[in-house]
């Protein structure tokens, strides 16, 4: 597939504008035009998933986003002129987009249809080939999407691989042009070490353990619920889920019991709510579980919000509680591993520097959450800690402008995309500068030296140390 897809790219070079928003027609048709197909597939592959957020988050959710990649690249496409001065002297510059080739793209099974289709809309929009590999988590899907990639598309566009972990171990290391990874921090730097093999370059987006910090002037209540009905978001299998939250110790109790009454709100019946999303599969409903007990026989506090009359957590459906989990200490696995799962856990706080010290120490999440007022403690918050984005009073609202990079920093990823972000990303910066000069520039780099190259020389290197020494002035220096 990758030999077809890059003879294809080499014999017809780089694709015009129509060409490209051609493909990107093409690929959100086969998602709109078996919109029902695709969210029956994806119940079956989670047992139980809510049709309604699945239609929202999977399709409806990444439709702006592709219409703005579609309606400005014939702009972004344009050459940029560069080096004014340079210009001036018989030396212009200009900067040309150019697509890479082919992208590889490795999809993840909590969005398997959302994260495949947004990253290669915005490959196609950069003018590149794609290949998908689907997640073998959510086979239906995947194999929905091989079906319908063949016929909407020339496989010398897009194709679609679907098979388990070694095929995903084989994708991995072909010699893409970019490969695109969007999954757990374990397995990105499985797919970063596959890649380099190859040199190839790699945008990874992954998770993460994301803080939230109730400001000491937040609104407790609203705080609670908000963070509440972020966290049950897909069952809580979301990379930028709230993780654990930081509430005043005064404020704790409060927190909890207004937390508590908006999941028992949300859900009066979990086991036949079929609005209440399943863990996707046993391995990752028994890691959720035992994360839960870990904690409980390590002495935190553990409050299941189970409707009356339920038994949770239930193997059969797979489904767990909500579950907000208190007292942990450091040495519970839930303190540092990220829970992909409906629990929340609460730990109390006295100053906000007492909660930066703590971050500091801890790899960067995806996202930081800050509810509270933007006052002087938030941007001393943002300045002071680090995460892929910072979002404020709101479950995921860095993502909602479609103009805006989205992307991890350290443990929680490398690269970004969305916008004209994403399309830099899919593309080489080519530099492309010519002149007419009557005379060769080379002559004052090459032998033999002239008096006067020498003499520029100095001159220059006068210039530089004067403005140095004023630099340098009253700095403090170590010699």
């Amino acid at each position: 597939m990758l030999e077809l897809q890059r003879a294809a790219f080499r014999r017809e070079g780089p694709p015009s504008a129509e060409v490209r928003r051609d493909r990107i027609d093409r690929l959100v048709a086969m998602v709109l035009d078996n919109a029902d197909d695709y969210v029956e597939a994806l119940v079956r592959d989670f047992g139980t998933r809510s049709r309604t957020g699945t239609m929202f988050t999977e399709i409806v959710g990444v439709l702006s986003a592709i219409e703005h990649t579609r309606k400005h690249l014939p702009r972004w496409m344009r050459p940029r002129r560069q080096g004014r001065l340079a210009g001036l002297a018989g030396l212009p510059a200009e900067v040309q987009p150019t697509p890479l080739g082919v992208v590889g793209i490795i999809g993840p099974w909590n969005f398997p249809l959302n994260l495949v289709v947004l990253p290669a809309a915005t490959a196609f929009a950069a003018g590149n080939r794609v290949m998908i590999k689907m997640s073998e988590i959510t086979a239906h899907t995947a194999e929905l999407t091989r079906e319908l990639a063949a016929r909407y598309f020339d496989p010398a566009e897009l194709a679609v691989v679907v098979g388990g972990p070694d095929t995903a171990a084989a994708f991995a290391r072909l010699p893409f042009d970019h490969l695109f990874f969007t999954g757990s921090t374990r397995v990105g730097e499985l797919v970063y070490r596959a890649a380099s093999a190859n040199l190839v370059p790699v945008t990874l987006e992954l998770g993460g353990k994301n803080p939230v910090v109730v400001a000491p002037a937040a609104d407790i209540e609203r705080a609670a619920a908000r963070i509440a009905r972020g966290r049950m978001v897909n069952g809580g299998q979301v990379c930028v889920c709230p993780d654990y939250v930081f509430v005043p110790r005064n404020g704790v109790d409060r927190f909890v019991e207004a937390a508590s009454s908006t999941l028992r709100e949300m859900f009066p019946a979990i086991i036949g709510n079929d609005d209440y999303t399943a863990s996707v599969d046993t391995a990752n409903y028994e890691r959720v579980v035992g994360l839960i007990e870990d904690a409980r026989s390590r002495g935190a506090r553990i409050d299941s919000i189970a409707p009356a009359g339920e038994t949770l957590p239930d193997p059969v459906s797979r489904k767990i509680a909500p579950t907000i989990v208190r007292d942990v200490t450091a040495e519970m696995d839930i303190r540092t591993e990220e829970v992909f799962g409906p629990v929340l856990t609460v730990l109390p706080y006295d100053t906000v520097d007492e909660i930066v010290e703590q971050l500091d120490g801890q790899p960067a999440p995806l996202v930081a959450y800050w509810h509270g007022p933007d006052n002087s403690d938030f941007r001393a918050f943002v300045r002071r800690t680090r995460s892929g984005g910072v979002a404020r009073n709101e479950f995921a609202v860095h993502m909602v402008p479609v103009d805006a990079p989205f992307g991890g920093v350290g443990h929680s990823g490398m690269g970004a995309y969305h916008g004209r972000t994403g399309f830099d990303t899919f593309s080489h910066q080519r530099t492309v500068v010519g002149t007419d000069l009557p005379f060769a520039i080379t002559t004052a780099a090459a032998p033999p030296f002239s008096r006067l190259t020498r003499m520029l020389i100095d001159f220059s290197m006068r210039g530089a140390r004067r403005k140095s020494a004023r630099r340098m002035r009253g700095s403090r220096v170590i010699r």
